[in-house]
């Protein structure tokens, strides 16, 4: 086959893709009712809202994510850890947190690469404190969490939470900073020679891009579907068994101490966005305060246990004390705002 009409195929698949994507979407909700009204349930009983809840918002919660993780993947075409990593050396503090938390959102990461990329930006010349900008945004503001609350809450809320996850990220991160920790990094770390930063992009055509696309669709999907699928279960079951005043009476508005109990609840569980926000979205159903289930949302997200634990490997205990104790501070007065301005 020809390099012409293999980008036509490409082109035409891509659009068949994209107008299949759409049927399905518009389809859910009157297809969803149609499958429960088949079951022997009640409907309108426990176990009929649960169901309704899974069968409508599983296929949903995975086409959104579908949609956006190819988008996104054409997009981290550009944002490579390496050009990250350079993009970042050497920059003045301040602003360079601001690009750090950015950069945060675009680039590809998970909590396995933590280390090399600290490393990497230590090598690099990047301050501490632009680092952590850069490691908080990118776990907590990425695409899964974006995609999720665009289509459980809509872009208002989805938009907010961008916005206040690069600001903890940027405070955090200038706040650390200031602070001056280099001596409690691992002695290891602090001996290891800086190096001059260079990166060379590699050209790449249109369709190579929608290949990564795709590839991402297939990398990120395949590896959280789990999860998605088992935040979804736990919100469903939430959904039809929970009573709202049992909810609302310590995750609602008038329970002063639904923020703080949230965030100590949330920091040391081992979760991502996409197990995570399903159960938020059947919290806030049954009563919890929007500020509350935030708190607890980015409290998971973005201080995972593992990522500690893999960090561990280049930082003091004192330092990731210090870490996560200002990063939860920011989580906190994020909920408390919220609770009192929604």
């Amino acid at each position: 086959m020809t390099s012409t009409k293999k980008s036509l195929t490409l082109l035409f698949g891509l659009v068949l893709a994209g107008f299949l994507w759409f049927v399905v979407y518009l389809t859910l909700l009157p297809l969803s009712e149609y499958l429960v009204g088949l079951l022997p349930v009640d409907r309108h009983g426990h176990l009929g809202e649960a169901l309704a809840f899974f069968i409508y918002d599983a296929p949903k919660v995975l086409l959104l994510l579908a949609g956006v993780v190819f988008i996104m993947g054409i997009i981290n075409t550009w944002f490579t850890p390496e050009r990250t990593r350079s993009l970042l050396a050497h920059r003045s503090k301040g602003f360079a947190n601001i690009l750090a938390a950015l950069l945060g959102v675009v680039t590809p990461f998970c909590s396995c690469s933590a280390v090399p990329l600290f490393i990497g930006f230590v090598q690099a010349g990047v301050p501490l404190g632009v680092t952590f900008s850069f490691l908080i945004a990118a776990p907590m503001v990425n695409e899964i969490a974006l995609t999720l609350l665009f289509g459980l809450f809509g872009w208002k809320v989805a938009l907010l939470y961008l916005g206040l996850g690069l600001l903890i990220a940027i405070v955090s991160g200038w706040v650390m900073g200031r602070l001056h920790l280099e001596q409690y990094l691992e002695e290891w770390v602090q001996n290891i020679p800086k190096k001059a930063v260079s990166f060379e992009s590699i050209p790449l055509t249109f369709f190579e891009r929608i290949d990564f696309g795709f590839s991402a669709v297939r990398d990120i999907v395949g590896r959280v579907w789990i999860y998605i699928f088992f935040g979804i279960a736990l919100g469903a079951v939430i959904h039809g068994y929970i009573p709202e005043a049992f909810m609302a009476s310590f995750m609602g508005e008038k329970a002063w101490w639904s923020v703080p109990l949230a965030v100590i609840i949330g920091v040391p569980m081992y979760s991502n966005a996409a197990g995570v926000i399903p159960v938020v979205q059947a919290l806030l159903a049954k009563g919890a305060a929007m500020g509350t289930a935030l708190a607890f949302m980015m409290s998971v997200v973005a201080l995972s246990l593992p990522e500690l634990i893999i960090l561990r490997k280049v930082l003091s205990v004192r330092l990731i004390s210090i870490f996560v104790s200002t990063v939860a501070a920011g989580i906190l007065m994020v909920g408390v705002v919220f609770n009192l301005v929604l």
